[in-house]
């Protein structure tokens, strides 16, 4: 009776182990990431795919979301690792910088002057079109007005980045976007930038796990990836 008993028991523990044994080895095991669409598109699409076809019995999900909201699906352990724009808090958070962005204000070549150096308060004036208040970069800028003693107002606010330039192009108003994902059409000349008194500072994405919780083994892989391979992606149809 013992032996029925002892014998189930050592094969569950085999069985745990050639699962662990697996895990290790990345033959099996899940990677879950918190990102927001930009990152993702952006940062994410291309590394994604690489450790995709090396590791493809690996499963990938992505829970995307403001910066908040990354950060706490990865407090509260729903995923390995969070991608975020502000600074978080490092007594909670491992915290490894990925890129730095650059916020702009474009418009169409035939909107406005582009010799001009605009002032904040002249910015704050132009028919403005930016991201819905929840997103990260949006609270970024607003902040940074505010404390130059400027509120800013805008007549349009989206929740994608990509329509921020479509809209721009036809002549809607001023677009507040990143620099880093609207090279296209800048390159293309489909909107311009607007040279400013006083240049918004750069921001950083980092990429974010629970401190003094070790990854698993196809989390510490990916990150090992995003070490190695820095910068944006670019695809041409980001920027519509």
């Amino acid at each position: 009776l013992l032996l029925e008993y002892v014998s189930h028991a050592l094969g569950l523990l085999q069985s745990g182990e050639e699962k662990i044994a697996a895990s290790r080895q990345l033959l099996t095991g899940e990677l879950i990431i918190g990102a927001s669409d930009t990152v993702t598109k952006t940062y994410l699409l291309s590394r994604l795919e690489a450790f995709h076809k090396d590791y493809p019995d690996i499963r990938i999900r992505i829970l995307n979301g403001t910066t908040s909201m990354v950060l706490d699906y990865l407090h509260a352990g729903q995923v390995d690792i969070a991608f975020a724009s502000e600074a978080p808090d490092e007594t909670v958070y491992s915290v490894r910088h990925c890129v730095d962005t650059h916020t702009i204000f474009v418009a169409a070549p035939d909107y406005l002057e582009f010799d001009k150096v605009y002032t904040m308060e002249e910015i704050a004036a132009l028919p403005l079109i930016l991201l819905e208040r929840k997103a990260s970069s949006r609270v970024y800028v607003e902040r940074y007005f505010q404390e130059h003693g400027v509120q800013i107002h805008p007549e349009i606010e989206l929740g994608s980045h990509n329509l921020l330039i479509s809209l721009a192009r036809i002549g809607l108003g001023v677009a507040g976007v990143t620099e880093e994902l609207s090279l296209s059409g800048l390159n293309r000349g489909v909107v311009r930038k607007l040279h400013l008194a006083e240049e918004i500072p750069s921001r950083r994405v980092v990429l974010c796990t629970r401190r003094n919780t070790p990854p698993s083994a196809a989390a510490g892989r990916f990150m090992e990836m995003i070490r190695a391979n820095h910068g944006f992606d670019r695809p041409a149809e980001q920027d519509g």
